[in-house]
């Protein structure tokens, strides 16, 4: 063969290879992975989560509503006191609110599958970005956090603003709810 049609047929090849409508992954495993968790667990996730976290010097209370286009809308309630030595007693102050975490806000969110830096494992990922409602100098949320698992009644993933799981993960759970505070 001729090295011009061997370029000939290399560039038709290409161009045919080009003009395909199917779509090319550059990385057909970790698509494959990420539609499958995005078929299994985001119409479970759509809905709405809550959690509360109550400590002697913090109580925590946030729901989120997730939406199946992508979208979430929130509501946050954070508290904290001190605790101070009076007359050689310790005693806790009164209960303050977290100066600009409270409020509601608006964003987005998704599920993805991601390599690991050494390319040969990887895991899913909840990935959350939300502004408050009101003008303020930093997000509601900017996480990309490890989704641990969804079901009808509990949603967990590592990275939040609590650790209130078994092993160190934030725990919400199905359903409205009011803080008890």
């Amino acid at each position: 063969m001729k090295p011009t049609k061997a370029l000939f047929l290399f560039l038709v090849a290409l161009a045919l290879t080009a003009c395909s409508s199917d779509p090319q992954w550059a990385d057909e495993e970790a698509h494959e992975k990420m539609e499958q968790l995005r078929n299994q667990y985001m119409p479970i996730i759509a809905g709405t989560w809550h959690v509360e976290y109550i400590k002697d010097k913090g109580r925590f209370f946030e729901q989120l509503t997730f939406n199946a286009d992508g979208t979430f809308t929130g509501m946050r309630k954070w508290q904290n006191r001190e605790i101070v030595t009076i007359d050689g007693k310790e005693q806790y102050m009164d209960w303050q609110e977290k100066e600009y975490e409270n409020g509601t806000f608006t964003g987005s969110w998704k599920l993805s599958w991601e390599r690991d830096a050494d390319g040969a494992s990887g895991e899913n990922r909840l990935w959350l970005s939300a502004d408050f409602d009101v003008e303020r100098e930093w997000n509601a949320y900017s996480l990309n956090a490890t989704f641990i698992h969804a079901d009808e009644t509990t949603l967990s993933f590592t990275g939040g603003y609590v650790r209130n799981g078994d092993n160190g993960e934030t725990v919400y759970t199905r359903g409205e709810a009011e803080p008890s505070f």
